[in-house]
């Protein structure tokens, strides 16, 4: 199972009241291509918050950062982070695809999927990335873990909003769509707070 509560504890931050059990669950940030980093956009603010409630929270620098290619990502997913079915893996953009394709044949416990899309839209370097080169299981994916969330923008200027739209109806996701919220950070438009997502995560948690 995904849970096992110890302890509830509970904190204020600005205006949202964040309420969480003490528990053996991990949450992973994987941040995506382009150069990205773990410390990137917003990682460290909801990293900072898990860890001042307890929640063990990492967001590593992944290989291969420029390109974010499966044959780098996977062993290191496997090997290094040792993701299992006790981990929440939270993705943003090729991050969230790689967890995605990561889940046809790996246990995770859930994911919440940030900017993601299923398809190479057209980009050279995404369609050389290796996530790709088979078709989705869609139905192994969703087996391989309890639930799926995502995040999504109508004015993301890489990503249509029929990718996560078409990801959410395979998955059976919790769906939730911004119309202001761009890529949810990269390139010159950085997003350090990411509130809707902390709250989200803090229901789940004490779920």
């Amino acid at each position: 199972m995904l849970r096992t509560f110890l302890l509830l504890t509970s904190v204020k931050m600005g205006s949202i009241l964040l309420c969480y059990h003490k528990t053996m669950t991990r949450v992973v940030l994987l941040h995506g291509n382009g150069n990205s980093h773990g410390t990137d956009n917003w990682f460290p603010y909801i990293k900072s918050a898990l860890e001042d409630l307890g929640v063990e929270c990492i967001a590593p620098d992944l290989p291969d950062n420029v390109l974010a290619r499966k044959k780098y990502w996977f062993p290191f997913f496997t090997d290094t982070l040792k993701l299992n079915s006790n981990d929440i893996v939270i993705g943003h953009s090729s991050g969230a695809l790689a967890i995605l394709k990561y889940a046809e044949d790996h246990k995770i416990g859930a994911s919440i999927l940030v900017g993601v899309y299923y398809t190479d839209l057209g980009y050279e370097d995404e369609r050389t990335s290796g996530y790709f080169d088979t078709d989705w299981a869609w139905e192994k994916i969703k087996a391989d873990q309890e639930w799926t969330a995502i995040f999504a923008s109508t004015d993301d200027p890489y990503i249509p909003i029929t990718e996560p739209q078409f990801i959410r109806d395979k998955l059976g996701s919790e769906y939730f769509e911004f119309t202001d919220q761009g890529h949810f950070g990269g390139g010159t438009n950085p997003k350090l707070e990411f509130p809707e997502l902390l709250t989200f995560l803090n229901k789940k948690l004490k779920a």
